[in-house]
Protein backbone atom coordinates (compact mmCIF):
# COMPACT_ATOMS: atom_id res chain seq x y z
CA UNK A 1 0.00 0.00 0.00
CA UNK A 2 1.50 3.06 -1.14
CA UNK A 3 0.79 7.14 0.38
CA UNK A 4 -2.73 7.74 0.70
CA UNK A 5 -3.67 11.36 -0.91
CA UNK A 6 -7.32 13.26 -0.64
CA UNK A 7 -8.53 13.73 -3.89
CA UNK A 8 -11.88 14.97 -5.31
CA UNK A 9 -14.59 12.88 -5.35
CA UNK A 10 -15.64 11.80 -9.56
CA UNK A 11 -12.78 12.94 -10.41
CA UNK A 12 -10.17 11.52 -12.57
CA UNK A 13 -7.16 12.25 -10.36
CA UNK A 14 -3.83 11.55 -10.25
CA UNK A 15 -1.85 9.17 -7.83
CA UNK A 16 1.65 10.87 -7.14
CA UNK A 17 3.12 7.49 -6.35
CA UNK A 18 2.45 6.20 -9.86
CA UNK A 19 5.71 6.75 -11.84
CA UNK A 20 4.24 6.00 -15.27
CA UNK A 21 2.83 9.87 -15.74
CA UNK A 22 5.32 11.73 -17.90
CA UNK A 23 7.31 14.17 -15.28
CA UNK A 24 5.86 17.97 -15.18
CA UNK A 25 2.95 17.59 -17.65
CA UNK A 26 0.11 18.68 -16.37
CA UNK A 27 -2.38 16.41 -15.93
CA UNK A 28 -5.08 17.74 -18.72
CA UNK A 29 -2.08 17.70 -21.10
CA UNK A 30 -2.46 15.34 -24.13
CA UNK A 31 0.53 13.74 -23.56
CA UNK A 32 -0.43 12.36 -20.55
CA UNK A 33 -4.11 11.28 -21.46
CA UNK A 34 -2.89 7.90 -22.33
CA UNK A 35 -1.74 7.36 -18.56
CA UNK A 36 -4.85 8.79 -16.81
CA UNK A 37 -6.34 5.97 -14.46
CA UNK A 38 -10.06 4.72 -15.94
CA UNK A 39 -12.65 3.67 -13.86
CA UNK A 40 -13.76 0.12 -14.13
CA UNK A 41 -16.40 -0.25 -11.32
CA UNK A 42 -17.63 2.64 -9.12
CA UNK A 43 -20.33 1.59 -5.61
CA UNK A 44 -22.08 3.10 -2.85
CA UNK A 45 -20.80 1.14 -0.33
CA UNK A 46 -21.46 0.86 3.57
CA UNK A 47 -19.08 3.51 4.07
CA UNK A 48 -19.61 5.78 1.52
CA UNK A 49 -17.88 5.57 -2.22
CA UNK A 50 -15.46 3.27 -3.70
CA UNK A 51 -13.84 3.02 -6.99
CA UNK A 52 -12.16 0.53 -8.60
CA UNK A 53 -9.47 1.91 -11.59
CA UNK A 54 -7.29 1.01 -13.78
CA UNK A 55 -4.14 2.60 -13.56
CA UNK A 56 -1.70 1.14 -16.58
CA UNK A 57 -1.43 -2.68 -15.79
CA UNK A 58 -2.25 -2.12 -11.94
CA UNK A 59 -5.54 -1.54 -10.32
CA UNK A 60 -6.30 0.61 -7.54
CA UNK A 61 -9.42 0.84 -4.93
CA UNK A 62 -10.49 4.63 -4.07
CA UNK A 63 -12.79 5.40 -1.07
CA UNK A 64 -14.30 8.18 -0.52
CA UNK A 65 -11.40 10.22 -2.56
CA UNK A 66 -8.56 8.55 -0.74
CA UNK A 67 -6.60 6.76 -2.14
CA UNK A 68 -6.27 3.55 -0.12
CA UNK A 69 -4.76 0.29 -2.00
CA UNK A 70 -3.25 -1.18 -5.04
CA UNK A 71 -1.42 -3.78 -6.76
CA UNK A 72 1.74 -2.26 -7.64
CA UNK A 73 3.84 -3.45 -4.41
CA UNK A 74 2.37 -5.78 -2.13
CA UNK A 75 5.62 -6.16 0.05
CA UNK A 76 4.24 -4.75 2.97
CA UNK A 77 0.85 -6.69 3.18
CA UNK A 78 2.83 -9.56 2.32
CA UNK A 79 5.06 -8.92 5.61
CA UNK A 80 1.46 -8.29 7.80
CA UNK A 81 1.00 -11.44 7.03
CA UNK A 82 4.50 -13.35 7.38
CA UNK A 83 4.81 -11.80 10.76
CA UNK A 84 1.63 -12.81 12.63
CA UNK A 85 1.87 -16.40 11.26
CA UNK A 86 5.29 -17.35 11.67
CA UNK A 87 6.59 -20.42 13.23
CA UNK A 88 2.59 -21.33 14.09
CA UNK A 89 1.22 -24.97 13.71
CA UNK A 90 -2.30 -25.74 12.81
CA UNK A 91 -2.95 -21.76 13.40
CA UNK A 92 -6.11 -20.01 13.31
CA UNK A 93 -6.23 -16.38 11.92
CA UNK A 94 -7.95 -13.34 11.70
CA UNK A 95 -7.58 -11.31 8.80
CA UNK A 96 -9.09 -7.76 9.09
CA UNK A 97 -9.81 -6.09 5.76
CA UNK A 98 -9.62 -7.79 2.33
CA UNK A 99 -7.94 -5.27 0.81
CA UNK A 100 -6.77 -6.84 -2.39
CA UNK A 101 -6.26 -10.13 -1.17
CA UNK A 102 -2.77 -10.14 -1.05
CA UNK A 103 -1.94 -10.80 2.84
CA UNK A 104 -4.48 -13.48 2.89
CA UNK A 105 -2.85 -15.18 0.03
CA UNK A 106 0.61 -14.90 2.14
CA UNK A 107 -0.99 -16.39 4.85
CA UNK A 108 -2.90 -19.73 2.81
CA UNK A 109 1.23 -19.61 1.68
CA UNK A 110 2.31 -20.34 4.97
CA UNK A 111 2.44 -24.09 5.87
CA UNK A 112 1.36 -23.58 9.31
CA UNK A 113 -1.38 -21.80 8.95
CA UNK A 114 -4.97 -24.11 9.64
CA UNK A 115 -7.90 -22.01 9.49
CA UNK A 116 -8.40 -18.07 8.02
CA UNK A 117 -11.27 -16.09 9.17
CA UNK A 118 -11.88 -12.99 7.02
CA UNK A 119 -14.03 -10.09 7.28
CA UNK A 120 -14.44 -7.20 5.16
CA UNK A 121 -17.31 -4.79 5.56
CA UNK A 122 -18.01 -3.81 1.73
CA UNK A 123 -19.50 -5.88 -0.66
CA UNK A 124 -17.83 -4.53 -3.77
CA UNK A 125 -14.68 -5.17 -2.36
CA UNK A 126 -15.42 -8.82 -1.44
CA UNK A 127 -16.68 -8.88 -5.61
CA UNK A 128 -13.94 -7.57 -6.97
CA UNK A 129 -11.46 -9.52 -5.22
CA UNK A 130 -13.55 -12.69 -6.74
CA UNK A 131 -12.85 -11.24 -10.20
CA UNK A 132 -10.91 -7.96 -11.31
CA UNK A 133 -8.54 -8.99 -8.36
CA UNK A 134 -8.52 -12.56 -8.78
CA UNK A 135 -5.15 -13.30 -10.00
CA UNK A 136 -3.48 -11.12 -7.49
CA UNK A 137 -5.00 -13.02 -4.10
CA UNK A 138 -8.59 -12.54 -4.46
CA UNK A 139 -8.64 -16.45 -5.41
CA UNK A 140 -7.97 -17.29 -1.81
CA UNK A 141 -11.37 -16.69 -0.93
CA UNK A 142 -12.52 -19.95 -2.40
CA UNK A 143 -9.94 -22.07 -0.32
CA UNK A 144 -11.98 -24.40 1.98
CA UNK A 145 -9.42 -23.10 4.89
CA UNK A 146 -11.09 -19.82 4.48
CA UNK A 147 -14.41 -18.74 6.30
CA UNK A 148 -15.62 -14.99 5.14
CA UNK A 149 -17.71 -12.90 7.49
CA UNK A 150 -19.00 -9.83 6.02
CA UNK A 151 -19.15 -7.24 8.40
CA UNK A 152 -18.06 -4.07 10.49
CA UNK A 153 -14.39 -5.44 11.64
CA UNK A 154 -15.27 -3.19 14.87
CA UNK A 155 -18.61 -5.31 15.48
CA UNK A 156 -17.20 -8.92 14.34
CA UNK A 157 -14.67 -8.33 17.15
CA UNK A 158 -17.87 -7.77 19.90
CA UNK A 159 -19.41 -11.55 18.17
CA UNK A 160 -16.59 -13.61 16.89
CA UNK A 161 -15.63 -16.84 19.32
CA UNK A 162 -12.05 -16.59 20.05
CA UNK A 163 -9.15 -17.89 20.73
CA UNK A 164 -7.08 -17.27 17.26
CA UNK A 165 -3.25 -17.91 17.32
CA UNK A 166 -2.95 -14.31 15.30
CA UNK A 167 -4.89 -11.32 14.40
CA UNK A 168 -4.06 -9.29 11.18
CA UNK A 169 -5.59 -5.65 11.19
CA UNK A 170 -5.40 -3.68 7.83
CA UNK A 171 -8.70 -1.76 7.22
CA UNK A 172 -7.14 1.70 7.28
CA UNK A 173 -4.13 3.68 6.47
CA UNK A 174 -3.19 3.22 10.01
CA UNK A 175 -4.26 4.34 13.46
CA UNK A 176 -3.29 7.90 12.66
CA UNK A 177 -4.76 8.34 8.98
CA UNK A 178 -8.22 6.42 9.55
CA UNK A 179 -10.20 5.87 6.27
CA UNK A 180 -13.64 6.22 8.24
CA UNK A 181 -13.80 8.07 12.06
CA UNK A 182 -15.66 4.80 13.01
CA UNK A 183 -12.47 2.50 13.06
CA UNK A 184 -11.34 4.59 15.66
CA UNK A 185 -12.24 2.24 18.34
CA UNK A 186 -10.20 -0.21 17.07
CA UNK A 187 -6.50 0.98 17.74
CA UNK A 188 -7.75 2.96 21.10
CA UNK A 189 -7.50 0.95 24.65
CA UNK A 190 -11.22 -0.80 24.55
CA UNK A 191 -10.66 -2.23 21.28
CA UNK A 192 -6.96 -3.58 21.66
CA UNK A 193 -8.23 -4.88 25.25
CA UNK A 194 -10.91 -6.76 22.65
CA UNK A 195 -8.51 -8.25 20.36
CA UNK A 196 -6.11 -8.91 23.34
CA UNK A 197 -8.62 -11.33 24.73
CA UNK A 198 -9.56 -12.85 21.78
CA UNK A 199 -5.97 -14.24 21.45
CA UNK A 200 -4.13 -17.47 22.63
CA UNK A 201 -1.52 -17.30 25.43
CA UNK A 202 1.77 -15.99 23.07
CA UNK A 203 -1.02 -15.40 20.63
CA UNK A 204 -0.63 -12.36 18.21
CA UNK A 205 -1.59 -8.84 16.25
CA UNK A 206 -0.06 -7.39 13.34
CA UNK A 207 -1.17 -3.95 12.50
CA UNK A 208 -0.51 -2.42 9.62
CA UNK A 209 0.19 1.75 8.92
CA UNK A 210 1.31 3.84 6.19
CA UNK A 211 3.95 5.45 8.60
CA UNK A 212 5.52 4.77 12.05
CA UNK A 213 2.77 5.66 15.31
CA UNK A 214 4.62 6.54 18.78
CA UNK A 215 1.18 6.59 20.71
CA UNK A 216 0.00 3.81 19.21
CA UNK A 217 3.00 2.00 19.81
CA UNK A 218 2.91 2.90 24.11
CA UNK A 219 -0.53 1.55 23.50
CA UNK A 220 0.35 -1.32 22.46
CA UNK A 221 3.29 -1.94 24.78
CA UNK A 222 0.66 -1.30 27.37
CA UNK A 223 -1.34 -4.01 26.83
CA UNK A 224 1.02 -6.66 25.40
CA UNK A 225 3.52 -8.77 26.19
CA UNK A 226 6.33 -7.50 23.93
CA UNK A 227 6.13 -5.18 20.81
CA UNK A 228 8.51 -4.46 17.82
CA UNK A 229 7.99 -2.63 14.75
CA UNK A 230 9.09 -3.59 10.89
CA UNK A 231 10.06 -1.19 8.39
CA UNK A 232 9.25 -1.54 4.62
CA UNK A 233 10.90 1.06 2.24
CA UNK A 234 8.73 2.70 -0.10
CA UNK A 235 9.39 4.61 -3.34
CA UNK A 236 8.06 8.00 -1.50
CA UNK A 237 7.08 9.10 1.59
CA UNK A 238 7.72 7.45 5.14
CA UNK A 239 8.27 3.49 5.46
CA UNK A 240 4.99 1.25 6.08
CA UNK A 241 5.15 -0.17 9.45
CA UNK A 242 4.31 -3.88 10.67
CA UNK A 243 3.68 -3.48 14.36
CA UNK A 244 3.78 -6.76 15.94
CA UNK A 245 2.13 -7.63 19.83
CA UNK A 246 2.54 -10.87 21.68
CA UNK A 247 0.58 -12.09 24.21
CA UNK A 248 2.35 -13.52 27.15
CA UNK A 249 2.52 -16.92 27.03
CA UNK A 250 1.99 -17.31 30.13
CA UNK A 251 -1.14 -15.58 30.59
CA UNK A 252 -4.24 -17.79 31.51
CA UNK A 253 -6.92 -18.46 29.09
Amino acid sequence: MLVPQRVGRKQNFRNPNDFAYPPHVPPDDPLNRHDRPVVIDRREGANGELVLRRAGTDLEVIANGTFLMDTRDGRSERALAREAVAGLNDARVLIGGLGVGVSLDEALRAPGVGEIVVVELEAAVIEWARTHLRAHGGAGLDDPRVRLVVADLGDALATLAGPFDAICLDVDNGPGWLVHERNRGLYADAGLRRIHGLLRPGGRLAVWAAAADAEFEARLRERFAAVRSVAIPVPRGPDDVVYVAEVSPSRSP
